[in-house]
């Protein structure tokens, strides 16, 4: 009964939030807007078991001294202090919550995706070394997009910045269309698993 409950109650939402799509009938448009807004209290009640599983999983990392605990600190440290912040004195543009925000989270942020560049150049070396006949064609293409969008592209040729931009609007466009096809072929078939029951890893523990 644990198991089937939990079950029917998907297939039957998965179903009528299905058919509430489908149908734009005003009674099945309220029916969704009720919905949605029971979505909205979920996800703060997950957000509130989220925060209860980061502050034990970190505690007990402290308590036991592992690896790394003393990061550990610094997070619920960091949770706590930002929190309280909010709570007391808001996070109005001019307040110190935005101010701490703008002072010290954007630059840590900007110095974690510069550090990124670094780790990206190095993958781009390894999969654009030419060793096959796709290697070569991202190669070239990389290289055309990269000088096409340079200042110094319209130099080599007056239609060379032109032509990188079809690059990027036509093959580089199709090829992704391609992949979203792929990935929102792949949600549907998740989804269809879910609702059926095939898929059931979402309940947790073992078969």
């Amino acid at each position: 009964m644990k198991r089937k409950l939990p079950l029917a109650i998907c297939f039957l939402m998965g179903i009528v939030m299905i058919v509430q799509f489908f149908i734009p009938h005003p009674v099945s448009l309220e029916f969704g807007s009720v919905i949605y807004r029971w979505v909205i209290v979920l996800t703060a009640f997950a957000l509130v078991l989220a925060i209860g599983n980061l502050i034990r999983h970190h505690t007990y990392k402290i308590s036991k001294r592992k690896e790394d605990w003393p990061y550990s600190i610094v997070t619920l440290a960091g949770m706590t202090g930002m929190a309280a912040i909010g709570l007391v004195w808001g996070v109005d543009p001019e307040s110190l919550y935005q101010k701490i925000y703008l002072n010290v989270m954007a630059p840590l942020g900007a110095t974690m995706f510069a550090l990124l560049a670094y780790y990206m150049a190095s993958a781009a070396y390894r999969a654009f070394r030419a060793r096959s006949l796709e290697a070569t064609l991202l190669l070239v293409s990389a290289f055309i997009v990269m000088i096409g969008f340079m200042p110094f592209g319209q130099y080599i040729h007056p239609r060379f910045p032109a032509f990188a931009e079809w690059v990027m609007q036509v093959p580089n466009m199709a090829s992704q269309r391609g992949i979203l096809l792929g990935v929102a072929f792949g949600s549907i078939a998740t989804a269809l698993k879910i609702i059926l029951g095939i898929e059931r890893s979402w309940l947790g523990g073992k078969e």
